[in-house]
C-alpha cells in the first residue's frame, strides 16, 4: 500500500503525540509501505511557522531530516496534481488539503488524516 500523510499526522507521528491514532501510527511505522509526505506540508508548516500558528520542538530543516530517517518519500506538486485541483469540489477550502486530495487521487493514494472533510471525495482515507 502506498499512504500520504496529512501535515497533522507527519507532525504528530514525530512528535510521538498520543493525537494520532494506534491504526496510523502502526502503518506509518511499518517499512513495508510506500509512505510520503508531500511538498504542499512544507509549504503549508513555513506559512503557519511564518504566521506564528505553528511552533515546533526543532528546526525546519530537522523535519525535513525526518523523512529521510523515516524512510519517507518526498512527494513534489506536479502540474497533474494541480490540473486535477480545476475540477476538486470545493467541500474543503484549505488550499493545502486540496493539494493533498489531489495528489492522492491523481497518485492513488490513501490519506493518513484526521480530517473528517477528507470523507467528502472519492479518495481513500484511514485514521
Amino acid at each position: 500500500m502506498s499512504y500520504l500523510l496529512d501535515t497533522h499526522a507527519f507532525l504528530w507521528f514525530i512528535n510521538g503525540d498520543k493525537q494520532l491514532s494506534g491504526k496510523a501510527r502502526a502503518l506509518i511505522e511499518n517499512p513495508i509501505h510506500d509512505r510520503y509526505i508531500s511538498t504542499a506540508t512544507f509549504w503549508e508548516m513555513a506559512i503557519k511557522l511564518n504566521l506564528g500558528k505553528l511552533q515546533l520542538d526543532i528546526s525546519f530543516r530537522e523535519l525535513y531530516l525526518e523523512i529521510e530517517k523515516n524512510g519517507f518519500n518526498l512527494l513534489p506538486i506536479t502540474i497533474a496534481h494541480t490540473e486535477s485541483l480545476i475540477s476538486l469540489e470545493l467541500y474543503h477550502r484549505d488550499p493545502f488539503d486540496r493539494m493533498l486530495i489531489s495528489q492522492a487521487m491523481v497518485d492513488k493514494l490513501t490519506i493518513i488524516t484526521a480530517d473528517s472533510n477528507f470523507e467528502k471525495y472519492k479518495v481513500k482515507q484511514i485514521w
